[in-house]
């Protein structure tokens, strides 16, 4: 059996920046320990499967070490690879997921997401976060995700977490965000425990990152950039209950994958 993947830098006009993403369009599902094996020779923090079920597609994602929730940057690849090298004759797309109802719409060049929105709730500044982190926090709140403010841009991008210390929390990964020099909002986000000890632009973050801003700044509608090494610019929007992600996309690699 073989399988074509497309590997695609989300959230990136150019190659080599954003954050990279394996995608698979199959007629029909593998078993959960292929894939899982699949995205681990992969080794990128996602490999995203879809199959179309009804007028829907239906996607799961896999880190290289276990299956996650909910993905933003390979939702958005895994559009880009449906409209632009399967040639769907949509506008939208509507995913099923792990995490509820999903869709991407483009317009131009550009691709939203349309997720939900998570109000992180308080949770106190602690010395076990600040010591995993090595940082001083302005502010610390929860929600399945650690969700940390600091002082500055400059703090966030100074962040050197303890990765051991850091897998050991009660959290699926930790977000650090600030103010932005240049944009409303800057981040970086930090999942050891689930393999992915930095991961370079995520848009699953901005489910909760969105609220959080939108409500600090008051303004729906604001600019974000994930602070990593390759780094990659959001679009970003508040729409009552829901969040829209908007970013750009670029193919790096097409090719097969051959099972024996």
């Amino acid at each position: 059996m073989q399988l074509e993947f497309h590997q695609v830098d989300a959230f990136s006009d150019r190659l080599f920046s954003g954050n990279p993403a394996m995608v698979y369009r199959l007629d029909a599902w593998l078993a959960d320990e292929l894939m899982q094996k699949i995205a681990a020779e992969h080794n990128l923090a996602e490999t995203a499967f879809v199959v179309r079920e009804g007028q829907h597609w239906h996607i799961r994602w896999f880190t290289p070490s276990t299956e996650v929730p909910l993905c933003g940057h390979a939702t958005l690849a895994g559009a880009y690879v449906l409209f632009e090298i399967y040639r769907e004759p949509v506008e939208r797309l509507d995913f099923i997921c792990k995490s509820g109802p999903l869709s991407v719409s483009r317009e131009g060049r550009r691709l939203w997401l349309d997720f939900p929105a998570i109000f992180p709730s308080e949770v106190g500044v602690t010395l076990d976060v600040e010591r995993a982190l090595g940082v001083e926090a302005v502010d610390v709140l929860g929600s399945n995700e650690l969700f940390v403010v600091l002082e500055s841009e400059q703090a966030v991008l100074d962040c050197q977490p303890d990765m051991v210390a850091l897998a050991k929390l009660p959290w699926l990964g930790a977000i650090v965000t600030a103010r932005g020099n240049k944009h409303d909002f800057v981040s970086r986000y930090f999942a050891p425990a689930i393999g992915i000890n930095e991961d370079p632009v995520t848009g699953s973050t901005h489910c909760s990152l969105i609220p959080y801003w939108s409500k600090r700044l008051g303004k729906s509608d604001l600019t974000a950039y994930q602070c990593s090494a390759r780094g990659g610019q959001l679009f970003c929007r508040l729409e009552g209950g829901r969040v829209k992600i908007g970013g750009d996309a670029t193919l790096v690699a097409s090719g097969t994958l051959i099972l024996g």
